[in-house]
């Protein structure tokens, strides 16, 4: 596989530049979970490196929320993004024809699904969905699969109640994203929250990737202050995604990029896979059919 991909890497430096005619820019969308300086600093490597691979100005753009990087991949103001399996339903349910996935992080143990990940306060006495009746919880974004779209239809399930603020909960806030959902939870600002992890390793590490880990590298947080109270089921991991109307030779230098940046790079890879992981493979459309049911489900 490794063969294969520095082959295609090779092939792609060996052939001409990017034609000017072609595009002008080349933009990458980065979804939250960071502050928006930190999730520029994670990607400044692969911006570097997409520049010199495709000649031309590459810029990043770090959107208030999620749906910023989905309209501007709608727009076709945003290029290529790492989206969460909801945000790529919403997008394919909204323009099918406006982007295609390319590639999926791979966790350290090979596979590529992660979770959502309940937690509260050590201190709070909190550690249990049951210990939260009443209680503030926070939720990231509207258009996040663990933030909220996994939450919202399996801890219904558990509780036998709606998310409706003052059904079960006392009230069910959105934060803004997943470090925010951390910082308010670690500051006693709301009871609980969900995030993402990929599940593995250690919790006093944050697990090995994710948004805990990341503000555990960060100094946001001590995870011994935290206590997870609620873990969904797998979830796959979103793609990386490529607007279907560009050219194709800058399609393929961008796969075969970010398909290779584990090995050429593992500390750039570090911070753009948000943790230890394996990598990107390959994925399409068809991984994501059960998400994008969810999302249709959660509409009507």
């Amino acid at each position: 596989m490794k063969k294969l991909i520095a082959a295609a890497l090779a092939t792609t430096a060996l052939t001409a530049p990017v034609m000017a005619e072609d595009i002008k820019e080349f933009r990458i969308g980065i979804l939250g979970g960071e502050n928006a300086q930190d999730r520029m600093n994670s990607n400044e490597c692969l911006r570097e490196k997409t520049e010199n691979l495709l000649g031309v100005e590459t810029k990043l753009f770090a959107p208030a929320d999620y749906n910023g990087v989905i309209q501007g991949l709608l727009g076709g103001t945003i290029d290529m993004a790492w989206l969460g399996a909801s945000g790529y339903a919403k997008t394919w349910l909204s323009d099918p024809e406006a982007v295609e996935p390319i590639l999926v992080k791979v966790n350290t143990d090979g596979g590529y699904g992660y979770y959502s990940v309940g937690f509260a306060r050590t201190d709070s006495g909190i550690d249990s969905l049951e210990a939260m009746k009443g209680k503030v919880f926070g939720f990231g974004d509207p258009n996040s699969t663990s933030g909220y779209l996994i939450p919202s239809i399996e801890i219904p399930e558990a509780t036998g109640a709606s998310m409706e603020s003052g059904d079960y909960f006392g009230e069910v806030k959105f934060t803004g994203g997943h470090e925010q959902t951390i910082v308010a939870v670690n500051n006693g600002d709301i009871d609980a929250g969900v995030t993402w992890a990929d599940g593995l390793g250690d919790w006093e590490d944050g697990y090995n990737s994710g948004a805990l880990r990341k503000a555990v590298d960060a100094g946001l947080v001590d995870m011994n202050d935290l206590v997870q109270i609620w873990k969904s089921k797998p979830i796959p991991e979103g793609p990386v995604v490529l607007r279907k109307a560009l050219p194709t030779d800058v399609k393929v230098k961008m796969t075969a990029l970010m398909a290779s940046l584990k090995s050429m790079d593992d500390d750039c890879a570090y911070g753009v896979l948000q943790g230890d992981a394996k990598g990107f493979m390959p994925i399409t459309h068809d991984a994501y059919e059960v998400i994008i049911e969810a999302r249709k489900l959660k509409s009507n």
